[in-house]
């Protein structure tokens, strides 16, 4: 056989493999990568700027304290969410009324966030504050004797509180104010908390709260505290807190 009739008879052996590996269906290309969960919680912008409540709260533990501590709670429970489909949609306080199911992660970040929260929207500029409502007033006096005798209960829950925590005033099922005090980042809406209610107002009492202003005198941060309190807000809470229950 010459050259030439060689070479023809390896292209006709060649030629329908080729076709065939042509016109082929092109090969599945690699699964697409599952879209990411879009973050359930965010942290908010604060509701004043950082140096707004010198000179109690300094400007540094307000930078601190809002954009890394509040916002590793907010990046570990959208972690936490994310690792539970059947968590996912639920609000804050969905997930606080279901704490004793639910993993450590999720208390302990669910709680800073939502006490961080609540904890930014109390306060304003020193000396703006402002006074309780009548009715809210009505309730210190009756519940506690004075605005005076009130604050030094909620000092005494602040400073009783060892190592980590909140102190709180509620409103209890009964429709009456209770000072009340939980550990670490727990609050009055958790279901595994003894004293359950409606949260008016909080104070943190982490030292990251108050350390680099006042080191261990937790008590005269405390003290100082009230000079931030608006009570505008508080007596709104206690106003919602109560509607329907007082006569």
């Amino acid at each position: 056989m010459s050259h030439r009739l060689a070479l023809a008879a390896l292209l006709a052996l060649a030629l329908p493999t080729a076709l065939a590996q042509s016109t082929a269906a092109p090969a599945p290309s690699a699964a697409a990568a599952p879209a990411a969960v879009p973050a359930a919680f965010t942290l908010a912008p604060l509701p004043y700027p950082h140096d707004a409540l010198e000179p109690v709260i300094d400007t540094r533990t307000m930078q601190i304290h809002h954009g890394k501590h509040h916002q590793a709670y907010v990046d570990n429970l959208n972690r936490a969410v994310a690792a539970d489909p059947s968590l996912r949609g639920l609000t804050l306080e969905a997930l606080m009324a279901r704490m004793s199911t639910l993993p450590a992660a999720v208390r302990n970040n669910g709680g800073g966030h939502w006490n961080h929260d609540f904890f930014w929207r109390t306060m304003t500029r020193p000396g703006q504050g402002g006074a309780p409502s009548a009715a809210l007033a009505a309730a210190i006096d009756r519940d506690f004797g004075s605005l005076d005798k009130f604050k030094a209960a909620f000092k005494t829950a602040g400073t009783g509180r060892f190592g980590s925590g909140w102190a709180w005033l509620i409103v209890g099922a009964d429709g009456r104010l209770q000072i009340t005090s939980t550990p670490n980042q727990d609050n009055p809406l958790m279901d595994l908390v003894a004293e359950r209610g409606a949260p008016l107002l909080g104070n943190d009492v982490w030292e990251h709260a108050y350390y680099l202003q006042y080191q261990n005198r937790r008590g005269d941060y405390l003290d100082a505290w009230w000079q931030l309190v608006d009570w505008s807000v508080v007596s709104q809470r206690y106003a919602a807190a109560t509607a329907g229950k007082r006569g």
